[in-house]
């Protein structure tokens, strides 16, 4: 080990070392102190309700922009668009201006907007719920009195749909922003691009093509009042994608007028043009009487007792009649097996000889001819030995009047669950019944349908005389 003399000649260069560090580092450093100072003076004696400028006779210079992210959903039946968009609102502060140097170089704040003044400007053709859809972020405070607020926001906007060129529609939706209070005289907004709206950073929608967003800055004087009032109205244009409407809706629609055109190149002595736009007809009203024939089976199908009774006539021409001429019959249960059905009749016909008390207590039928009565350890009854008579045979009738009682609650509750497995019973066999119907009201529409679109291909086909081959 060094002596401690020695150590403490080695720990001295350390501290002067470290001491040197400490002094070379730089003042600006330290900007949490200088920052809440800064705060506390700009914001301790703010009014939010004054208008911050120099001059109460000067108005506001407002610069206004847009940029727009994404086009969200264009309802066409209730006239709206739905958009996600940044505004872009720009103006001084000149209650919110500090020397730099004067709080360690500190040159911008972030304040939330409800701390200090910002214009109201609100979309004037909103459609949302709570109308402002903007998101409240922080405004940026540069030491020059310079304030950069950029809300994000959900817009659902009012938009006047013409489908009259659909599905090669082209769209212009508007979205008109201004102050809500303020005039032009006291509010002055101006188009911070002339180009229109930012669309660099759009997501491409899947249904619509964005075709520009160009915005105009608007001075109108009302009858009311004699003061101006400004807006900057930005015009979102779009174009409906039409590769789905083409495949989809113009090609069948192409491929059956073609063939309606068609029939018209045929000679004028010839019958085939009336049989042709026949056969047409005959196709449609066969789809349209499929459909409706498809609603009467799955409506037959879905029915139960405790919706629907099954008339008398129902049940005769769709369970009975119909059935038969068309070679149905109902899925039946299988049947039992020949010993488990002779096992089960030996069975019936022991229990048969025997009384009701003792079916139910499971026990033997000896005493009804002997009086006698034995322990049972299936039942739990006693059973008392009782000759011919003598002084057992109270025992035996109080045991037997216990018994009794006892039968009397055990046969009630077999027929309440008897009577609820009959209800059961009675509704599954409803609900078959209807079942089997619309099975039957299926196979007939597939024969008619199948019948129909054979005859009526054939009868236009051979009404041609030229077709059939001599």
């Amino acid at each position: 080990m060094s002596p401690p003399g020695r150590r403490r000649y080695y720990i001295w260069p350390v501290r002067i070392a470290l001491l040197v560090v400490c002094l070379s580092l730089p003042h600006e450093s330290h900007q949490g102190p200088h920052e809440k100072r800064l705060l506390h003076q700009l914001l301790d004696h703010y009014n939010v309700l004054e208008r911050p400028v120099a001059n109460e006779s000067d108005p506001l210079q407002l610069s206004f922009g847009l940029t727009l992210m994404q086009i969200i959903d264009v309802d066409e039946k209730n006239q709206m668009l739905t958009s996600n968009a940044w505004l872009n609102l720009e103006w001084n502060d000149v209650n919110l201006r500090w020397n730099s140097s004067e709080y360690g170089g500190v040159k911008d704040l972030r304040i939330p907007p409800h701390r200090i003044w910002k214009p109201d400007v609100l979309m004037y053709n909103s459609a949302d719920e709570g109308f402002d859809g903007t998101y409240p972020t922080n405004v940026v405070v540069r030491n020059n009195g310079s304030c950069l607020y950029i809300p994000p926001g959900i817009f659902k906007s009012t938009c006047k749909i013409d489908i009259t060129w659909f599905p090669f529609d082209d769209q212009r939706c508007e979205m008109k922003f201004g102050s809500w209070t303020y005039d032009g005289f006291q509010l002055d907004l101006q188009l911070q691009d002339d180009g229109g709206g930012d669309i660099s950073s759009f997501i491409t929608n899947g249904e619509w093509d964005l075709l520009g967003v160009p915005g105009k800055r608007n001075e109108i004087y009302y009858n009311c009042c004699p003061e101006p009032y400004i807006d900057i109205t930005f015009t979102i244009i779009i174009r409906r994608r039409t590769l789905y409407y083409f495949f989809n809706l113009i090609v069948p629609c192409v491929l059956i007028a073609s063939m309606a055109v068609l029939g018209f190149t045929l000679p004028p002595d010839s019958g085939e043009k009336l049989s042709l736009g026949t056969y047409f007809n005959c196709i449609m009203f066969m789809v349209a009487s499929s459909v409706v024939s498809t609603i009467l089976i799955l409506n037959y199908h879905h029915r139960n007792a405790d919706t629907h009774e099954m008339s008398t006539w129902v049940r005769l021409i769709f369970l009975h009649w119909m059935p038969c001429l068309l070679r149905m019959s109902r899925p039946s249960v299988e049947p039992e097996p020949r010993k488990t059905l002779q096992l089960r009749e030996l069975e019936l016909k022991e229990r048969s000889s025997k009384s009701l008390l003792a079916n139910v207590l499971d026990i033997d039928d000896d005493f009804r001819h002997t009086g006698t009565l034995q322990s049972s350890s299936t039942t739990g009854f006693l059973r008392v030995s009782g000759g011919g008579g003598g002084h057992d045979e109270p025992q035996i009738v109080h045991n037997c009047i216990g018994s009794h009682r006892e039968l009397s609650l055990i046969l009630k509750e077999i027929r309440v669950i008897t009577e609820k497995y009959r209800k059961e019973d009675e509704a599954a066999e409803v609900t078959n019944d209807w079942k089997f119907a619309a099975m039957v009201v299926d196979r007939l529409c597939l024969i008619i349908f199948t019948l129909f679109t054979i005859i009526a291909t054939i009868a236009v086909l051979f009404s041609a005389p030229h077709i059939i081959v001599t």
